[in-house]
């Protein structure tokens, strides 16, 4: 077979599992920003939903193995789930709490969220590790992760075209079918127009009357969930199910940039998200030797592309290309 076919064989599932999470993130992020919330919190917020994720999936089988019971693939997915939503639905309504009613700095508010949620992942998981007994700083759910990386029972049957596009657990699916519907809700809904409409003015917004306050809580809770997902999958399917704290990396901050690089477009951010897992990765496949310089300097593409994109789209002044105009500003109906 071709060296280079065996190559991109190799890489791009590699590049798909890396890209997932920042697909969640971005995807969410994109929401948040069309109402006009800047969320810097986003790396916190996956961490959360990360963390939530893990303690309804330890404490199920924690009662799996005291009962002696089997354990339920439906239970084994639904409580994580759940549990990852509710824990960054709670981390989005601080945030519009904050934000929106309080009228709080939303740079400033973001990246307390960034420091907050982190340390609510380390604090649970450590506390986590202590009732496992585990001898290793981490928590193991590999029965639990079994459920979400299996791939699509007809991979195997298809060769190297069943590897490429259906050998994922169904959480790489679910992504990219969030992101083609919130890219239709932006673009074919009333409601999407309704939330691009206060993203970009408000006060005319208000004026016609759409409720700001509403559809912002909304678009930013609902982001914060789609976000948190991001780090469920990083936890439970990515990294078979091992928790650690400090582990997650810079994946956040990389959905964020990944927003820049997709013009705030739900559709364009799934080749976008594949393209940067990629990106991501490629210092493990260009040889480098000794020199952990240079390999350093290739980790930094991710963020390179992106400000490539930004002076590029800048230079266009495209106003489809460009945040929203009220994005990171707080609105008082009373100047209206």
């Amino acid at each position: 077979m071709n060296p280079f076919f065996d190559f991109l064989l190799a890489f791009i599932p590699r590049a798909v599992v890396q890209g997932t999470p920042l697909l969640y993130g971005s995807v969410g992020e994109i929401l948040t920003e069309k109402s006009g919330n800047l969320n810097l919190g986003i790396p916190g917020i996956m961490y959360a939903g990360a963390i939530s994720s893990v303690i309804g999936g330890f404490f199920y089988n924690q009662h799996i193995v005291e009962t002696g019971g089997v354990m339920s693939p439906a239970l084994a997915v639904l409580i994580p789930f759940l549990s990852c939503l509710a824990g960054s639905l709670l981390m989005g309504l601080l945030y519009c709490f904050l934000t929106v009613t309080l009228r709080a700095n939303q740079n400033v508010t973001g990246l307390a969220m960034t420091t907050f949620g982190v340390g609510i992942g380390n604090f649970f998981g450590g506390s986590l590790i202590k009732l496992s007994g585990s001898d290793l700083p981490s928590i193991s759910l590999a029965e639990i992760s079994k459920y979400f990386h299996a791939p699509l029972p007809f991979a195997k049957d298809l060769g190297w075209f069943g590897e490429l596009f259906f050998s994922y657990g169904f959480m790489v699916y679910l992504a990219i079918f969030v992101a083609i519907v919130a890219s239709w809700v932006l673009k074919r809904t009333r409601a999407g127009l309704h939330l691009r409409s206060v993203g970009e003015n408000p006060a005319t917004a208000d004026a016609a009357g759409i409720s700001v306050t509403r559809y912002k809580y909304f678009a930013t809770c609902i982001g914060s969930m789609i976000a948190g997902l991001g780090g469920m999958y990083y936890v439970l399917d990515y990294a078979s199910g091992s928790w650690s704290n400090n582990a997650f990396g810079d994946r956040g901050w990389l959905a964020i940039a990944l927003v820049i690089f997709a013009i705030w477009r739900p559709g364009l951010g799934i080749p976008a998200s594949f393209l940067f897992g990629g990106l991501y990765i490629l210092h493990m496949y260009i040889p480098t030797g000794t020199n952990l310089a240079v390999k350093e300097i290739y980790k930094m593409a991710p963020y390179v592309v992106t400000l490539v994109v930004l002076i590029l789209t800048s230079l266009r002044n495209k106003r489809e290309n460009q945040p929203p105009e009220h994005l990171g500003l707080p609105y008082f109906r009373e100047e209206r």
